[in-house]
């Protein structure tokens, strides 16, 4: 963002922070993806208001927060960080506009992987989202940050969201109780409906643009093969392997998700004769959402 636009969201958002607050109104709590809405919707209720930073259709490496998200930021009461880029670039200015802002890291405690194929390739051209937007994993440090597409992680994230919201709003601790045993069994139920989609399947292969899946794939025993490495596009040489991989492993279907482009994953698919499937790991109705892409998989796993 350029200088004079930074000062005039710093502007706006000080001037916003003085308006009086309707009483009675639901406290506001901002997120970064859809999925995370998801969760503090199911622990909250209506007690809370949810907003999230990133639209859909937008990838979180790229997105800059709008002024009138900013100016939502100033009154908001928390914010939730799950580890993605746009709170790299972003959550210290947050905070500097609310300092009075809780900030809750529900990726704090969680061993996170590090990014599938994550290795140094020079001279590759970086891959570009739809938009036109240089794409990598370095704001992340190399660490995998899709944490939430991992049931038994979102478990753990869901502790952290349930006890924060008891701290930011104690008369309702008991709502917020019910609702965390309600969703933990629910997430619970979902593990055991995906180990059933996914039985048989143990050890196999899945090829996918993005490497997004990496968790899930450790947790019910698969194994991601990623097109790109580092958010870039693979050299030749590279390509042509990955293309006698998917030979070899009999791979029928490239996995590529809605917010990137799918130029190399099409490149792959000509050749091998496949076709590309799109899974979205921003899913906001994270239980069909995650049904949903276990169905694809388990068919394209034969």
């Amino acid at each position: 963002m350029k200088r004079i636009g930074y000062f005039a969201v710093i502007f706006i958002c000080l001037f916003g922070a003085g308006m009086p607050t309707l009483v009675g109104a639901a406290p506001t709590v901002f997120v970064s993806i859809l999925p995370q809405k998801f969760f503090v919707q199911q622990i909250s209720g209506d007690l809370i208001n949810v907003e999230v930073m990133v639209p859909p259709g937008a990838s979180p490496h790229t997105y800059e927060p709008k002024p009138s998200q900013m100016r939502k930021l100033a009154e908001s009461r928390a914010y939730f960080t799950i580890g993605v880029a746009l709170e790299e670039a972003w959550l210290d200015r947050i905070t500097r506009i609310n300092p009075e802002m809780m900030v809750v890291h529900t990726e704090a405690g969680i061993d996170r992987m590090a990014m599938s194929g994550d290795h140094h390739h020079e001279g590759e051209q970086a891959e570009t989202d739809k938009h036109g937007h240089e794409q990598g994993e370095q704001a992340e440090g190399g660490l995998d940050p899709h944490i939430w597409l991992s049931p038994m992680l979102v478990k753990q994230q869901a502790e952290v969201i349930w006890t924060s919201l008891e701290a930011l709003d104690p008369e309702n601790a008991a709502a917020y109780k019910t609702n965390f045993q309600r969703f933990s069994d629910r997430i619970d139920e979902l593990d055991g409906q995906l180990k059933g989609i996914l039985e048989g399947k143990k050890g196999m292969k899945f090829m996918v643009f993005h490497p997004s899946w990496g968790y899930f794939a450790r947790g019910y025993d698969l194994v991601q093969v990623p097109v790109e490495i580092e958010g870039k596009s693979p050299k030749p040489a590279h390509l042509r392997s990955l293309i006698e991989l998917a030979r070899r492993e009999q791979i029928t279907v490239i996995f590529a998700q809605p917010q990137f482009s799918r130029k190399s994953a099409e490149v792959i698919a000509r050749e091998i004769g496949a076709q590309v499937v799109l899974i979205d790991p921003l899913g906001e109705n994270w239980f069909e959402n995650m049904t949903v892409v276990a169905n694809k998989l388990g068919a394209a796993l034969r």
